[in-house]
């Protein structure tokens, strides 16, 4: 099989994340605005090379001080770094699970991140495309990634918690 590109399917995808607000509750946001590629060799997706990207501006947790603030310098600082991005990825199989592994960027810092995947498969869809799905699931530090503000209210509780979860819905549309 020679190599076949996909793109990510923006309205049939998407990106999450959860963080703990004052120790007792989770706040989800999204990214609204995001691009991705895969590269793979072989239907089973072995061997695939994946790159992707999401606007810092785009970030949507259903408030919109939280959204400024998150946008801000004390956060992603969006107008200094516009763009997270995940490079050298690869999907690979270990230990009988499927795992993307590769470089994310935050606010100009790089670290590895794995994240576990299932793959949904491969279907036709009524246009004639080829789609395929996934589902990734992960955990980061915040904090390594340059995002430190923090805050302790008065009765001692963290007001955000260090450990973010990701959560992505992807469809892959085959080029």
């Amino acid at each position: 099989m020679s190599k076949a590109k996909w793109i990510i399917d923006p309205t049939h995808s998407e990106v999450a994340f959860k963080v703990k607000h004052l120790v007792i509750s989770t706040v989800t946001g999204y990214f609204r605005e995001f691009k991705g590629e895969a590269e793979s060799d072989s239907d089973d997706f072995s061997n695939t090379s994946i790159a992707f990207s999401a606007a810092v501006d785009s970030i949507d947790t259903n408030q919109k001080d939280r959204d400024a603030h998150l946008k801000s310098a004390d956060f992603f600082d969006a107008a200094n770094h516009p763009e997270l991005t995940f490079s050298k990825g690869k999907l690979e199989k270990k230990e009988g699970e499927w795992v993307v592994n590769g470089d994310l960027t935050i606010r100009g810092t790089t670290h590895p991140i794995s994240l576990k995947a299932d793959i949904g498969g491969i279907a036709q869809d009524p246009y004639g495309q080829t789609k395929a799905g996934f589902e990734l699931e992960g955990k980061l530090s915040r904090k390594a990634f340059g995002l430190t503000w923090s805050a302790v209210t008065e009765a001692g509780s963290v007001v955000v918690g260090d450990e973010v979860k990701i959560f992505a819905s992807i469809q892959l549309v085959k080029q």
